[in-house]
């Protein structure tokens, strides 16, 4: 069987790499700059598994391949279920509706009903939407648990070139522009913050007409706040106005959260194509896996299935599934 060689060890490139590893292929791993994740898009990531609350602004696509992936990371790798909170001030009590106007898979809540779910909101908001059946989970912790899975097949992670012959599975996101033009880079910025006074057991969405904020539980009393999204390509330091208005919403859901430590200040560029959503291309014998926006973690196991199916073939599994629908 032909080797196949993959280019990148963020989330897409690993995913693929299991996923061609499942299929019994001989894999190896490459990426320059280490890894798992060598801080790039993955290592920055929110690790929020919602595709019905990120069905408020994208495609059909992300809503129906990023359910299958709360299975996929659970089977891999630590996921907390408790679902996703999304709450707005009395003032922006329209924004809510539209929120629940484009989505699906949620439940109104009350003040009193947000104040069981996560008692340090207390009653600051009269309503908010429960999506229960969403979860979430750590990246960089994902990221090590599939380069440990991968290893202990005896594929790590290697900064040397691919070897002679072997079909190459281009992962490398904004790397691969010169054969991608149309992908673009997406500018995120966020901060991960230390806030031991608050105790906060599921992502929580704050809606707000100007600075919408997901705050994410990472443990210990540690939080992952973000995160902006600027047509932008520059990768340097975040800017004096995000960083503000960042701590500010923070401080809008909890004024606790003026007491925090940022232990974190993080950017990068997410590879996106004009569409935003993901493809799996094949241009002069490589294949491309690339383009996955913000979606990174909902969207790379679909991906990686994807493309292990055109370069193996489906499974049994696969086959049936597909002949059901």
């Amino acid at each position: 069987m032909t080797g196949f060689a993959v280019l990148g060890a963020g989330v897409a490139g690993l995913c693929v790499a299991t996923e061609l590893a499942a299929r019994g292929a001989q894999v190896t791993l490459h990426d320059p700059a280490g890894g798992p994740g060598a801080h790039g898009c993955s290592w920055w990531a929110g690790g929020m598994l919602a595709p019905w609350c990120e069905y408020e602004n994208a495609e059909e696509p992300v809503l129906i391949h990023g359910q299958m992936a709360l299975d996929w990371w659970s089977a891999r790798t630590e996921v907390t279920r408790r679902g996703t909170l999304v709450v707005a001030h009395a003032r922006d009590r329209s924004d809510l509706d539209r929120f629940a106007r484009r989505t699906h898979g949620h439940a109104p809540v009350t003040g009193a009903e947000i104040a069981a779910l996560e008692p340090d909101l207390g009653a600051r908001f009269p309503a908010g939407l429960y999506f229960e059946a969403e979860g979430h989970l750590d990246p960089r912790r994902a990221l090590v648990d599939l380069a440990e899975r991968l290893e202990a097949q005896g594929i790590s992670v290697r900064d040397d070139a691919p070897p002679r012959g072997a079909q190459i599975v281009n992962c490398t996101g904004l790397a691969a522009r010169d054969a991608l033009p149309e992908l673009r880079g997406v500018k995120g910025e966020m901060l991960v913050i230390r806030a031991p006074d608050l105790t906060l057991s599921r992502p929580v969405r704050l809606l707000h007409p100007r600075i919408p904020l997901y705050i994410v539980p990472r443990g210990d009393g540690v939080y992952m706040l973000g995160a902006t999204m600027i047509e932008a390509e520059d990768r340097g330091r975040i800017s004096a106005r995000a960083m503000l208005e960042l701590l500010s919403a923070a401080y809008a859901l909890n004024p606790a959260f003026a007491e925090a430590e940022i232990l974190e200040i993080g950017t990068d560029l997410r590879p996106a194509f004009p569409d935003n959503l993901p493809r799996v291309t094949q241009e002069g014998g490589v294949t491309y896996v690339n383009g996955l926006y913000r979606h990174g973690y909902l969207l790379a196991p679909a991906m990686a299935q994807q493309a292990a199916q055109a370069l193996l073939g489906p499974t049994p599994s696969e086959t049936a599934h597909a002949a059901c629908h």
